[in-house]
């Protein structure tokens, strides 16, 4: 089989890329390197510098591939609020680009990478894909948006979406630099330093975290199941909350609490939607895979 991930230089696209090479698939990255690195990239992969929020260019590369799955996007919460016109572009105009050349292009099936922040902050746990959305964010509104895309290309072109619904992804080759880091590396990078570990608030919040490579298992699960097709949301999440002073107790060392920023208290997934509907579920071990990412032995396949 022969895929189109865009995004794929990206932390979760990567090894999604792995994932289908290990398979015998032939792939195709599309990526500008925005927030992916060349050298993430499987040197099997075919790899294609390109901006997608063009349609006419990337439409030449969609025929005769069998599925696309859309991971690129600029995945930051803080950034969207500091710059929610530029985000939309990679956001939004991306994601409209991919699914009209895709359905002009006769691609059968395009797996969205959707998120868990549409919900934004509910009290009720643990998150069902049938509540409403209520994005706290530009970047949870424009991911959003792309489900109802997907939704609608479905119903008015016949093209099949799936929309999965990431809980904060973590795990080998997240993000290094920059300032809108994950939790955790922002934590193994201290730790590594011998800084105090920065908590915002009081810590107590939760969030459902969600290993990578367990990512990568559900969106091909998403593209080969016979089950979904219409631009159904599905979350992807381990179905654990974890508060943040339990993240620092894992990785050890001096706390230093600073203020609480705009964000939802607590995540939790009901994932019962992806065991029925793609045969998914979570198989790492937050504690076993912090500490692969410690000792520096977390496994890239």
């Amino acid at each position: 089989m022969h895929y189109i991930v865009t995004g794929g230089a990206g932390f979760i696209g990567s090894h999604l890329v792995e994932a289908l090479i290990g398979e015998g698939d032939e792939v195709t990255v599309l990526d500008n390197y925005s927030t992916g690195k060349k050298e993430n990239i499987h040197p099997k992969a075919i790899v294609k510098n390109i901006d997608i929020r063009s349609k006419d260019e990337v439409k030449p590369l969609f025929h005769g591939v069998d599925g696309i799955f859309h991971l690129a996007a600029l995945p930051r919460v803080q950034l969207s609020i500091e710059d929610p016109v530029t985000t939309n572009e990679h956001n939004v105009t991306t994601t409209v680009s991919v699914l009209t050349a895709a359905h002009e292009a006769g691609v059968k099936r395009v797996v969205y990478s959707a998120s868990s922040s549409a919900y934004g902050d509910v009290k009720t746990m643990p998150l069902k894909e049938n509540l409403p959305a209520n994005p706290m964010s530009p970047y949870g509104l424009q991911k959003y948006i792309g489900e109802e895309y997907c939704k609608l290309f479905s119903q008015i072109y016949n093209l099949e979406t799936v929309c999965l619904r990431y809980f904060n992804v973590y795990g080998p080759k997240m993000a290094d630099t920059g300032a809108y880091l994950t939790v955790i590396k922002v934590m193994l990078k201290q730790h590594t330093n011998g800084e105090p570990l920065t908590i915002t608030g009081d810590g107590t919040q939760t969030r459902d975290f969600t290993h990578v490579r367990d990512v990568a298992r559900a969106n091909i699960l998403a593209m080969k199941s016979d089950k979904v097709g219409r631009g159904e949301a599905v979350n992807i999440g381990a179905g654990r909350g974890v508060s943040i002073n339990t993240i620092a107790e894992l990785i050890g060392g001096e706390k230093k609490y600073i203020p609480a920023r705009l964000e939802p208290h607590d995540t939790l997934a009901d994932n019962r939607r992806a065991k029925e509907l793609l045969n998914w579920e979570p198989q790492e071990k937050l504690e076993d895979a912090i500490e692969e990412l410690k000792q520096g032995k977390a496994k890239m396949n």
